[in-house]
């Protein structure tokens, strides 16, 4: 499900670009020697997760979230086919489910496509499908443990606001494999 991190990777456009480079290396400076990269980017780059801290002042860092947390069963919603900046809505998740039960204490990862899309391109940067505020709310509502989105980013800041203050776990940049 993950994304790789390779040098000038798609990133979020407001974070700096993504830079490895070879500080040493066995074909330089022959076999006695280490083979050494320089990895420069943000930490939200490639697949990641959003500790509450991320959007909330005083919230908590990752080091804070017990890695029980982290673990749990996991439901994928296929939103493949979505059309660019459609917003997933409670309704539509609940038409996903056989019931809100289903993901009571689990992960909803939602499947848009967008992680086969991954690339510099405007429609990829600027124009995903992304978790509404109202979507957002219903997880929170029928005690999701967390979500994860194949994006960079899960939503806007309310919907950021909204899971993270509850907490329910999200997981972006994803990739979920085409069928």
């Amino acid at each position: 499900l993950s994304q790789p991190v390779y040098d000038n990777c798609p990133n979020c456009p407001a974070h700096p670009d993504v830079r490895f480079e070879i500080i040493e290396s066995h074909d330089a400076a022959g076999p006695e020697t280490w083979h050494l990269e320089k990895l420069t980017f943000a930490s939200h780059t490639g697949s990641h997760v959003d500790a509450p801290l991320h959007k909330l002042p005083g919230g908590r860092s990752l080091d804070d979230i017990p890695l029980g947390q982290w673990q749990g069963p996991a439901e994928v919603l296929d939103f493949r086919g979505l059309l660019p900046g459609t917003r997933i809505t409670a309704e539509m998740l609940a038409g996903k489910l056989p019931t809100p039960q289903a993901i009571r204490d689990s992960f909803c990862l939602l499947a848009t496509g967008w992680g086969s899309k991954r690339a510099k391109s405007e429609e990829w940067l600027r124009d995903s499908p992304s978790l509404a505020a109202d979507g957002a709310g219903w997880l929170v509502e029928n005690e999701a443990r967390g979500v994860g989105i194949d994006h960079f980013s899960i939503g806007d800041g309310a919907t950021h606001a909204i899971l993270l203050s509850r907490p329910v776990l999200i997981v972006e940049e994803l990739h979920f494999p085409d069928e």
